[in-house]
């Protein structure tokens, strides 16, 4: 039977069968019948896929792409003449024996229409020859055909021997279908998912739209509706935030907008316009965070006055921490509960005032323990130094370190200092250093104007708006008023013994400075305790003034009237300036260095004037001691002159320039005669 099939082959080749020698003359006319081993031309069978049939073992495609390697095995080209005669190709005779009897016997039948019949496209063809009669075609030679590659006709054998690489072939084909048939199933799944989420991503959009338009009109009604839920509704956090949330900076912030809300409720309210159901509720719910508010407010500055009666505590980081940061809850308690606001304000006031009081007392008994020089009624400018000394001796007290009561010299260096700091309480206690009156005046002093700055500025902060600035500065004089007292205690202590009139002259020079300075800080509660200090100070300083006109007239009345002294004695007696015109040149000096800036209205022109009439009274007396010698007299005389001159040389302002005219009027004077 394989016999059979493979002669049945031969006669019924689908293509040109190998072409024989010598069985036709060439002809240059196209074959019309293609070839089954043309890589472009696929054959198909009925029943089956084109997938099918293109990856057959009978497939051109697999066929040709295989083929090559066979046939360069075997030596041949793809065109070359068969060396058996009346043999089909091998892979036409295996197709043949793999194909079906009923497909074989259609193809034959399509095989002899197709060579028998001429169908009218046949007598129509038109080809040309070149210019050549078929005569000279057919005695022509046909040109050697380079291109194409006649194959080698195989034999049985050659087919038996290379029969298991077919079978690789086709085993390798069929996996091939199978991958390619998966990918199929891959694809098709792959385009209905795309199908599906094609539909998803039109449905997403058609929502988007939907959303869109609703929050368009979502806007619009908030737009419209807003204003009004706003102010119908509040929070839970807000509610929670002033109920139980910590007393901070956004607290106060929370409780403004609710009194904020409180005040349009009640505008509403009083004005009779008709209110719905949520402005009824509104307001016991507002009414109630108030309350709250209150209390928490009433329970916070409490906390804050207690922790300002702590030992060892600094009452300006509390005020600057925890009250002035909390400003506005002082307001809104004095706004919804004045009672509870003045009791608060009262709670305060009492508490800053013991704290004050307290702190300066024991500040004034720090101050207290500095050394200072005593100067009594035996530094009066008056008195001779043996007299001086008889009365230093004859005291019960101690003598104390050696003083100047009359030269001014470095005491004025606390007017000039740029260190504005107070002596602390324990470097006051350690100092072992004597020093002069206005040393402890400056100190306590200076401490109380800080503080009573630093006070009434936080009063002005923290109680502004809810009190005016006349119940304020009330506020503030109750809180100092003990502590002021104690300052005028201590400089009334200070000046009520001594005889230092340099010392005097420096604390109301001092006080003066703090009164401009407090101008300057723009503090005028303060104006009450400088004026009183004043009224303490300018009143010594003419006791003391008077005390040394007082010495100086007692010493004039002792001299002699006339001279009782012998010639002789005139003779040896000197022309040197007195000890006496000595002290006042200097505490003239000082007075004069210490007014430079003052008017010719304050007491102390008046007081100078006096002594320096007691001064000209006593050298006058004192020049007729030298009896008849006029030269001796006048050379006294312009002596002590010139002496108080050239102390009071270097001073300024109006009062010493006046003193200078005046001496240099009387030296000038005496000169003439000199």
């Amino acid at each position: 039977m394989w016999l059979d099939r493979l002669a049945g082959g031969q006669s019924t080749a689908s293509g040109q069968s190998t072409p024989q020698p010598g069985s036709r003359s060439y002809s240059p006319l196209p074959r019309r019948t293609s070839s089954n081993l043309s890589p472009y031309v696929t054959s198909q069978r009925a029943g089956h896929s084109p997938r099918s049939s293109s990856l057959s073992l009978v497939s051109n495609d697999s066929s040709t792409s295989l083929l090559p390697g066979s046939r360069r095995l075997n030596g041949s080209s793809l065109r070359q003449s068969s060396t058996v005669p009346n043999l089909a190709d091998s892979l036409e005779t295996l197709e043949r024996l793999l194909r079906d009897p009923c497909e074989i016997d259609a193809d034959n039948e399509k095989r002899k229409a197709r060579t028998t019949s001429i169908v009218e496209a046949d007598l129509e063809f038109d080809y040309d020859f070149g210019g050549l009669s078929l005569k000279e075609l057919a005695a022509s030679q046909p040109p050697e055909d380079t291109s194409a590659v006649s194959r080698k006709a195989q034999t049985v054998e050659e087919y038996h021997r290379e029969r298991t690489k077919f079978e690789d072939i086709h085993r390798s084909i069929t996996a091939c279908d199978d991958v390619l048939n998966s990918v199929e199933i891959n694809l098709a799944d792959f385009r209905n998912d795309l199908a599906t989420v094609s539909a998803d991503i039109e449905s997403l959009q058609e929502r988007s739209a939907a959303l869109n338009r609703r929050l368009e009109n979502r806007k619009e009604v908030e737009k419209a509706l807003g204003p009004l839920v706003e102010e119908l509704s509040l929070s839970p956090e807000v509610i929670s935030k002033i109920s139980t949330g910590h007393i901070d900076e956004s607290w106060a912030k929370i409780l403004s907008e609710l009194d904020r809300r409180t005040a349009i409720h009640k505008k509403k309210s009083s004005s009779g316009s008709q209110l719905n159901k949520a402005s009824d509720e509104l307001g016991p719910l507002l009414e109630k965070l108030t309350l709250k508010a209150i209390e928490r407010i009433r329970d916070f500055l409490v906390a804050q006055i207690k922790a300002l009666r702590s030992p060892h505590i600094n009452a300006q980081i509390i005020q600057q921490q925890n009250f002035l940061r909390f400003k506005d809850l002082f307001t809104f308690l004095h706004k919804h509960h004045a009672t509870l606001a003045d009791e608060i304000s009262l709670a305060y006031m009492n508490t800053m005032r013991w704290y004050y009081h307290n702190q300066f007392s024991r500040y004034e008994r720090a101050l207290a323990k500095i050394k200072t020089h005593i100067l009594d009624r035996t530094d009066a400018i008056g008195h001779e130094d043996t007299t001086r000394m008889t009365a230093v001796l004859s005291s019960t007290r101690a003598a104390g370190p050696p003083h100047d009561a009359f030269n001014l010299g470095r005491r004025m260096d606390l007017l000039k200092t740029t260190n504005q700091a107070a002596m602390s309480s324990y470097l006051a206690e350690e100092d072992t250093a004597t020093h002069y009156l206005e040393v402890q005046f400056r100190n306590f002093n200076l401490a109380l104007i800080d503080n009573a700055t630093a006070e009434y500025t936080f009063l002005a902060t923290f109680f502004s708006p809810a009190l005016s600035y006349a119940q304020i500065s009330k506020t503030f004089n109750y809180i100092f008023e003990p502590t002021f007292e104690l300052g005028q205690t201590l400089s009334r202590n200070l000046v009520a013994d001594t005889f230092d009139a340099l010392g005097i002259l420096l604390c109301i020079r001092l006080n003066q400075h703090f009164a401009f300075e407090l101008q300057r800080r723009k503090v005028p509660a303060v104006d009450g305790y400088i004026n009183g200090t004043n009224m303490l100070l300018w009143p010594r300083l003419q006791v003391v003034m008077d005390r040394h006109c007082e010495s100086v007239r007692l010493l004039t009345n002792n001299l002699p009237s006339k001279p009782n002294r012998s010639a002789s004695d005139v003779a040896k007696m000197t022309a040197a300036p007195h000890v006496v015109t000595q002290r006042f040149g200097q505490l003239l000096q000082g007075f004069l260095a210490l007014s430079a800036d003052a008017g010719d209205d304050e007491p102390v022109v008046a007081s100078l004037r006096r002594l320096r009439g007691e001064i000209e009274g006593f050298l006058a007396k004192q020049s007729l001691s030298y009896g008849n010698d006029k030269r001796k007299t006048e050379r006294f005389l312009y002596n002590n002159y010139s002496l108080i001159l050239t102390i009071i040389g270097d001073t300024t302002g109006k009062l010493a320039t006046e003193q200078q005219e005046h001496f240099e009027k009387l030296k000038t004077a005496h000169e003439i005669d000199a």
